[in-house]
């Protein structure tokens, strides 16, 4: 016999007096269902996505907000912010294949008893006609190589002894330069004394951005970004806590991805005029970009679906039609460079596994973490996929220069924000150039930073998102606007996602106010056949 969990976050106010007035009158026919565990909560507004997806992460089979009705919450928009968090995840839950019914919410009044009671009857009975939930636990999954680098381990391989402790480096970095009190070479200092303990690394390693500006300036060619890396997984297993900002929603979205019985679906919205054929040996590989529009679509209102639907229509419109797969997972570029390098390694083998099943020879793809990882970070962790990696850019430079198209004239002005795991990868840095020369543009000029200054969007791998980096935003915008530009290009879903939240200031955000395209989507809105 299955044993359920149910999880109910339940309202102190009026559902728990309703709760009450069933226990106040012993009825045997009125038990709560042994399945139910009741978590008492001050109200549901205080509920976030991230806890309510958290349950699922856990095992949570279904799980119940239940909380007063509209109108008549203690805090006043307590119901409302319960009913966009319950919409959000409920989408969120369908992508991932548990199936939004698994969330479910509810409002009551202090006498209604008998209907609280119908409620948690009929969720329990929806839940296990469901079935228990395909996600098991992080705690229960037991990997086969977890390798355990030593500190000394980390400083031989990144050859932290030849830092010469010049301050190239720092000098940088675009988080010093903002005025955060940051050095690269205090952190590799303090790792050479072996203090662990230290603030530099306690603090500090959390929130380098991994951009790699200062490896390109280190006279020593010290690997700064991957030596981060390898120090936040070390201090992982070593216990300590990184840092997940919005709650570590997005960490827990890739660690619940790691299950492997659980059966996604974010491909299930695909507009009808793209022509898909899953029997091509050409593999559209997405990304996250559809959960990130349900995430940010309150606040934010991207629309970085739009990037892999246009990049789906370019793949077309070269006569590619591509095969995809239900099954993708995040790629698992965020788990890596949090220092959480176990489930990195869960989710990579469970993509190759999948890829290869399908006896693919090329795999295209539009997101440049998804690339870096697929192509350079896979491999580098022993995970073969046996087919060629290409970013779209690169494919759509190679049909755009021999076939006859061309592209309306617009009379936009552009610049062009670099992504930062394109930046530092041979021949990804000039090819975004070589395609925006191509567009018909009323005016294209660079900003003050690009290329091999380019300075990062502010965050990465969701963690060390503070008031430096919203800083770092504010001047990325600013150097948009000193452009003259209308349009700010862009490579990156999350370079879109991070620069609109500067633009969210309530203070300054009509200064820094500036339109945000992909630059797929630009040539996807322009090209066309002679």
């Amino acid at each position: 016999m299955n044993e359920y969990k149910i999880i109910l976050f339940l309202c102190n106010w009026g559902p728990h007096t309703a709760l009450q007035s069933l226990q106040d009158t012993y009825d045997e026919k009125k038990n709560i269902p042994v399945e139910i565990k009741i978590v008492r909560i001050p109200c549901t507004g205080r509920i976030s996505k991230a806890l309510l997806l958290k349950a699922f992460e856990m095992g949570a089979d279904g799980v119940a907000l239940v909380g007063c009705k509209s109108g008549t919450c203690r805090y006043g928009r307590g119901t409302v912010t319960a009913e966009d968090n319950t919409r959000d995840t409920r989408d969120i839950l369908e992508l991932l294949g548990l199936g939004k019914d698994r969330m479910q919410q509810a409002t009551f009044l202090p006498d209604e008893g008998d209907a609280f009671l119908k409620f948690i009857n009929n969720f329990c009975d929806q839940i296990r006609s469901l079935c228990t939930s395909p996600v098991i636990p992080d705690k229960k999954i037991e990997l086969e190589h977890v390798e355990k680098k030593s500190i000394e381990e980390i400083i031989s391989t990144y050859d932290i002894y030849a830092c010469q402790d010049c301050g190239k480096c720092t000098s940088a970095c675009p988080l010093a330069l903002i005025g955060k009190p940051f050095s690269p070479r205090t952190i590799a200092g303090s790792i050479l004394k072996g203090d662990l303990e230290s603030d530099a690394i306690i603090n500090d390693v959390w929130s380098c951005l991994t951009c790699g500006i200062c490896y390109d300036r280190c006279p020593s060619n010290v690997n700064f970004p991957e030596f981060i890396r390898d120090v936040r997984h070390l201090l992982k297993q070593n216990g300590k806590n990184g840092h997940e900002n919005h709650g570590g929603f997005f960490h827990s979205l890739m660690r619940t991805m790691t299950s492997s019985k659980l059966e996604t679906k974010r491909w299930h919205d695909i507009p009808e005029d793209i022509k898909i054929d899953h029997d091509s040996k050409t593999l559209f590989f997405g990304g996250c970009a559809p959960f990130f529009d349900i995430f940010f679509r309150k606040f934010l209102g991207v629309n970085t679906n739009k990037i892999l639907i246009d990049s789906l229509r370019l793949l077309n419109f070269f006569d590619i039609q591509p095969a995809i797969f239900n099954d993708e997972r995040c790629c698992g570029h965020d788990l890596l460079w949090s220092g959480d390098r176990d489930n990195f390694l869960k989710l990579a083998q469970l993509n190759a596994n999948s890829i290869n099943s399908l006896n693919i020879e090329e795999i295209i793809t539009s997101c440049p973490e998804c690339y870096r990882t697929l192509s350079h970070d896979y491999p580098g962790y022993g995970i073969k996929l046996n087919c060629k990696i290409t970013y779209i850019h690169e494919f759509l430079e190679n049909r755009i220069s021999k076939e006859a198209v061309k592209f309306k004239k617009s009379n936009k002005r552009l610049t062009y924000q670099d992504a930062c795991r394109l930046n530092w990868i041979d021949d990804q840095r000039d090819l975004p150039r070589k395609l925006i020369k191509r567009l018909k543009l009323a005016g294209f000029q660079e900003l003050q930073n690009h290329g091999n200054t380019a300075i990062c969007c502010g965050n990465c791998a969701w963690i060390g998102c503070d008031s430096y980096s919203k800083a770092l935003q504010v001047k990325r915008l600013r150097q948009a606007s000193d452009t003259g530009s209308n349009v700010m290009l862009t490579s990156c879903p999350k370079c879109q996602i991070h620069l609109s939240c500067a633009m969210e200031d309530p203070f300054i955000g009509d200064k820094l106010k500036i339109k945000l395209v992909d630059l797929i989507s630009a040539i996807a809105g322009t090209i066309y056949r002679e």
